[in-house]
């Protein structure tokens, strides 16, 4: 059976689409990137193959396209192949279009993992709890420059309690005057913050991969939950390596003949779940308690020889592929079982 062989190349306003149908004939449009248009534009077609990249528009584009009947990629757009028939010297958004469509024909790219709607929904919350917090904390930056510039200090603390640290002080009228307004936003901020710490209690009680995540020292609701939303599914990865990778905590690497360079670590994938596993790992290297000591001895010993910042990220790497073994083989965090190495004892996969 012949189809359509269709690529999109979708952006936020706009998106370019080339088809290439069952007879050889090659279409060009340009339409808006909203529901009415691609329904106007796909609804009455016959069913065809439709090749997008990952992006942040791709899943409810990939939905919308799915619902009129059509089977939708969403693939990698790290996977060089896709792109062999563009030319590098000269990209616009027809070509980029066209060679989508090509790589669907050859069937040249790699799928990309759409998360569940569970875990979408979760990451969603996750995104607007980490904006509630960085704005506290910059409100926090700001009334503490105003005191200070006023020669008063507020006393340090939790988060929480910054607001009644700030009233309980005898501020200059003209300084109270001006940070009203931000301490004023701050009570709401907080209430917010709360109703969002109160929900992921409730993900950690109900979801027993959470909590068994929870487990690992210096590993709580929000570094657990984060995890757990970024990887969706512990089956697609075939060892703690591959998820290591896929969350950018491996080095670059430039190997060529005798040559052979290893750089920064790549930073590719989910960026929040990346920044909770270094913090998780600073807070481990800060803990002296006896069930992070072979941690803490196997980071220290890298400290000593790299830094510490490295060693942060070091051990991040290594919490990393402790709660994917946690998660895969259905256990909880043992100390005893973690040796000098950081290693788990028996569990190869989770180095």
């Amino acid at each position: 059976m012949s189809l359509d062989y269709i690529g999109i190349d979708v952006h936020k306003l706009s998106s370019q689409v080339c088809i290439l149908t069952a007879g050889g004939e090659l279409l060009e449009r340009r339409i808006k990137t909203d529901r009415v248009s691609l329904e106007k534009m796909f609804a009455g077609r016959p069913a065809a193959r439709i090749l997008i990249e990952a992006s942040t528009e791709s899943e409810w584009v990939a939905r919308c396209l799915e619902g009129l009947g059509h089977e939708v990629i969403v693939a990698d757009p790290n996977f060089a192949p896709m792109y062999a028939t563009r030319s590098k010297k000269v990209k616009t958004d027809k070509r980029d279009a066209r060679t989508l469509c090509e790589a669907c024909r050859l069937g040249a790219y790699h799928p990309a993992h759409r998360t569940s709607d569970r875990q979408r929904r979760i990451r969603a919350r996750l995104a607007v709890r980490d904006a509630l917090v960085r704005t506290r904390a910059k409100y926090m930056s700001l009334i503490g420059a105003l005191a200070r510039r006023e020669g008063c200090r507020i006393p340090t603390g939790y988060p929480e309690g910054f607001v009644t640290r700030v009233e309980k002080l005898e501020l200059p009228e003209s300084l109270v005057l001006e940070v009203m307004p931000l301490l004023a936003v701050m009570k709401a901020l907080n209430e917010q913050i709360k109703a969002a710490d109160q929900e992921l209690a409730r993900i950690v009680k109900e979801d027993a991969v959470v909590n068994r995540l929870c487990s690992v020292p210096g590993v709580g609701p929000v570094t657990a939950v984060t995890y757990v939303a970024t990887v969706d599914e512990v089956s697609r990865f075939g060892d703690a390596k591959q998820v290591r990778a896929y969350l950018g905590l491996v080095p670059k690497e430039d190997s060529s003949g005798e040559r052979c360079h290893r750089g920064k670590i790549t930073k590719a994938g989910n960026s929040r779940a990346r920044w909770v596993l270094v913090e998780a790992a600073w807070v481990l290297l800060r803990t002296k308690k006896p069930e992070t000591e072979a941690l803490r001895r196997w980071s220290l010993g890298i400290a000593q020889r790299r830094g510490k910042r490295i060693a942060a990220v070091a051990l991040a790497r290594r919490l990393g592929g402790i709660l994917y073994a946690l998660w895969r083989d259905g256990t909880r965090f043992d100390p005893e079982a973690v040796t000098g190495t950081g290693k788990i004892a028996g569990q190869p996969q989770a180095a």
